[in-house]
This record gives structure tokens, C-alpha cells and sequence, in this order.
């Protein structure tokens, strides 16, 4: 674990993950305190940034280029699924809405972050590619529909796989070192991402269209799902505030690093113990510098979405069940949770009815 540099997000440790995986299981001792500083940092900023020896970064930039090569093609609505909830393959620009559009309860944690504005739908679009087995039985079957493969890419699934994949590893590495540092079973959290909805899901910003200083592409929200995994873009815009809401964080992920964020289901699993954190992404001088740099005019986001299977119940587990928290979270499937969230966020039709928890 070591500290990088003087900006905000280099202040945060860097945690190595070689450690945890040369561990073949039988010295669990030697491990934990690393556990424990990863839960503690977790809780303490609801962010992290580790290195992880697997992760190959040519995976990533093949990725890049090839999800460029996709958001510039003029044919991509083909790929749109709405009667899924745009939950594979293409979400068009301006379908996605920030939560706090439409979200009273949020208005006190807007006043609280001072985020940038958001006044419309979001201009990016947004390409969800499934990740890992689906489910045999689920009552969430639009959760789970499989993969869009689109037309023109004949290494489209290994591209996308090679890099996912990784991502994934690392996620499923992190949760169970959260889960040590906690003191629970290894497998806690795993167990239950077990036939997740996982996603790959890149977003897409045309900066010819959109690339003006101070446009928000994606407004101010936290995540539904359980860890938020993020490798390097070419282009900055990402923002992220730590628990404590003092500051808007821009994203500089180190070389051979990747940054994660807790997600709602975290936040529920855990009782608010560890909070889902915050980010929005908007162009900045940066944006355009790396543009004009690398020659793409597509802000690309390298993302994965982790997810608890969607017929787990959803509750804060044992050791942080107060009285205070069972009120707060009250237990329900995680499908019916991320149909209320996609619901808020103008990606399924109907009306949201799960309260943001807020902060705490």
C-alpha cells in the first residue's frame, strides 16, 4: 500500500492486490491487515484504487478503439433494446436521467456536494454488454437477456470478454478482501454476485457534438449496483466526491491502476456502513486537450458494473443490522430494487419507488 503524489485522489492509498492472490488460502493471518485497510478505506471514502498484477492495459486500450470505432457509426440504434430496459446492448444519447431530475429526496444532498447543474438528460449513450452466466430461472428476465452482438465486428466478444473479464476478476478479488476486513466469510459477497447481471458498460460522447467546456455528459448520481469498476479513459471528465462531500475529485487513475466506487447494493448490504459514492462526468479543458492528443472525438468510459444476482434478497446482513438500518433498508429482491432505480432514471417505464437513502 503507498501513496502516490499531492493531487486529492493521490492521496488515497494504492492498494496492491499481489499479496491477497499469492495467498493460497491457508494464511488468512498474514493477509488481514491488508483486508482491513481496504474495508476501512471503503468505508471511510467509498472509493478505491488498487493495482492488480492480471490486469493487462493493451486489453483495455483494444477496448477503447474498438468502442470508438462503434459510437462513430451512424447505424447503432438497431442495437437499442427499450423493451429490456436498455439492459443490453445500446442506450441512444438522451434517454438516461440523472436521478436527481426527478428525485426530491435528493435535494438535500445537492445542496450538500454542489454538483454541476443538470437541467436535461444526459448526452452520452451507453453500451451494456453482459458479462458471466445467466441464470437458468430468474423472475427478472429482462435483468438477464443475453448479450447484443453487433453486426461488422468479428472480434466483438473477445474484445469485449478479454477486458471485462479482468475487470471482473478484480472486483470479485476486492469483495471478498472487504469481506475478510469485516470479519465475515470470504465468499460473503461473492457468493451472492454469483449469476449477477454483471455489464460491461462503456459510455459513449460525441465531443464534436457535445465537446464545449462545462456540458455535463453524465449529472451528478451514484451507482444501483455493488462495486463500479473503472480502468483509464483517454479523455478526463470523470469527477468523484469521497464520503465526506468536501470536494469534487477529478479522476486521474495512476498508470497500471484501476479505481472502483461502492454501489447502492453495497450500501444495503452493509447498512450504510459503507455509502455508495458520488461522480459526475463533464468536459473540461482536459477533455478537449486529450482529444486534439490522441485524435478520437469520442469520450469513451472504461466501466464494469458488478451486481448481486437479481433474485437475492436484498437486506443489510447480520453484523450491521441496527434498528436504524432495517428501517432504512428494508429488505426486498434486487431485481425489484433495480427495476425502482432504472425506473427513476428514465430507463424503464413507470415511477421509482425506493427512496434514496442518503448519506450518512
Amino acid at each position: 500500500m503507498k501513496r502516490n503524489g499531492d493531487d486529492e485522489l493521490d492521496k488515497l492509498p494504492v492498494f496492491d492486490l499481489a499479496p491477497f492472490l499469492s495467498d493460497s488460502g491457508g494464511n488468512e493471518a498474514e493477509i488481514l491487515p491488508l483486508c482491513k485497510s481496504i474495508a476501512t478505506t471503503l468505508k471511510e471514502t467509498g472509493v478505491l484504487v488498487v493495482r492488480d498484477p492480471r490486469v493487462d492495459a493493451t486489453k483495455n486500450d483494444e477496448f477503447l478503439n474498438v468502442m470508438e470505432t462503434y459510437f462513430a457509426r451512424a447505424d447503432t440504434m438497431r442495437d437499442a433494446r427499450p423493451e429490456l430496459a436498455y439492459q443490453v446492448g445500446l442506450t441512444p444519447e438522451g434517454i438516461e436521467k440523472p436521478r436527481c431530475l426527478n428525485d426530491e429526496s435528493m435535494r438535500e444532498v445537492i445542496e450538500r456536494y454542489e454538483p454541476t447543474p443538470v437541467r436535461q438528460a444526459d448526452p452520452k449513450c451507453r453500451y451494456f454488454w453482459r458479462l458471466g452466466e445467466r441464470p437458468t430461472a430468474t423472475r427478472f428476465q429482462e435483468l438477464n437477456a443475453d448479450p447484443v452482438v453487433p453486426d461488422g465486428f468479428e472480434n466483438w466478444e473477445q474484445v469485449m470478454d478479454g477486458w471485462g473479464y479482468l475487470m471482473l476478476e478484480t472486483v470479485e478479488t476486492v469483495a471478498e478482501m472487504v469481506a475478510l476486513g469485516f470479519g465475515l466469510e470470504r465468499d460473503t459477497f461473492t457468493q451472492r454476485m454469483h449469476l449477477g447481471p454483471h455489464l460491461l458498460a462503456p459510455t459513449g460522447t460525441d465531443l464534436e457534438k457535445y465537446g464545449k467546456v462545462g456540458t455535463v455528459f453524465a449529472g451528478f448520481h451514484n451507482d444501483l449496483n455493488f462495486l463500479t469498476i473503472h480502468g483509464k479513459s483517454k479523455h478526463a471528465g470523470l469527477f468523484i466526491w469521497l464520503r465526506d462531500g468536501k470536494k469534487k475529485i477529478p479522476v486521474k487513475i495512476p498508470d497500471g491502476c484501476l479505481l472502483l466506487q461502492a454501489g447502492k447494493q453495497l450500501e444495503w448490504l452493509t447498512g450504510g456502513v459503507v455509502q455508495a459514492g458520488y461522480h459526475e462526468v463533464v468536459c473540461t479543458e482536459d477533455t478537449l486537450a486529450a482529444m486534439a492528443r490522441c485524435g478520437s472525438t469520442w469520450r469513451v468510459s472504461s466501466t464494469v458494473f458488478s451486481q448481486l444476482a437479481s433474485d437475492e434478497v436484498l437486506r443489510p446482513l447480520p453484523c450491521f443490522e441496527t434498528e436504524e438500518s432495517i428501517e432504512k433498508y428494508p429488505p426486498m429482491a434486487v431485481g425489484e430494487f433495480v427495476e425502482s432505480e432504472l425506473k427513476y432514471i428514465n430507463l424503464m417505464h413507470g415511477e421509482g419507488n425506493v427512496p434514496s437513502a442518503g448519506r450518512g
